[in-house]
Formats: structure tokens, C-alpha cells, sequence
């Protein structure tokens, strides 16, 4: 079994960890999506709700605001996740004795 790396080989290795740091970007810029949502959110509430369906509908996004917030923490979890996992998407098809496993 020929054990060294070629130049195909690498490129191959190296597209593939870039498509997965990509997806990686895209993942963070939902996560900035969620962001200007919940600004939004945070407008609304500040309103002046006096009947007590505007006060419930304050309540009601102030839960949305914490849900939205738990998800945007999960998803930049991911992300992070999506990009160490890319250093190993680039190891992964490489031979066992180039440096991959």
C-alpha cells in the first residue's frame, strides 16, 4: 500500500474541510439572524402594553426572547462543533501514515 500523500489527495482533503467551514459560516450568520430578531423582540416589549392582551403578548415575547436566546447558544455551539470538526475532515481521508487516522 502506497502511503504518501498526493497533491490531489490534499486538494481533495482540503475542499472538502473548506466546504464544511462554510457550512460552519452559514451556521453563525443564523445565529446573527437570531440576533436582529430578538432585537426586534426587545422593541416590542418595550412598548406601552396596557390591556391585559397587550400584557399577555409582552409575556408572551419575553418567552419567545428566552427560547430564541437558548437556540442561538445551540447553534453557535454547532458551529464550533462544524469547525473543529473540519480539522478532522481534512485528516480523515489522508493515509495513516501522512498524518491522518
Amino acid at each position: 500500500m502506497n502511503a504518501s500523500v498526493t497533491a490531489a489527495d490534499a486538494a481533495a482533503c482540503s475542499s472538502r474541510s473548506f466546504e464544511v467551514q462554510l457550512l460552519a459560516g452559514r451556521m453563525e450568520a443564523c445565529a446573527e439572524q437570531v440576533d436582529a430578531v430578538q432585537a426586534r423582540l426587545s422593541q416590542l416589549q418595550l412598548m406601552d402594553w396596557q390591556s391585559p392582551a397587550g400584557l399577555a403578548y409582552r409575556s408572551n415575547l419575553r418567552l419567545q426572547a428566552v427560547a430564541l436566546s437558548r437556540a442561538r447558544e445551540a447553534v453557535l455551539a454547532a458551529s464550533l462543533a462544524v469547525r473543529r470538526h473540519s480539522v478532522h475532515v481534512a485528516r480523515s481521508t489522508l493515509p495513516a501514515a501522512a498524518g491522518g487516522y
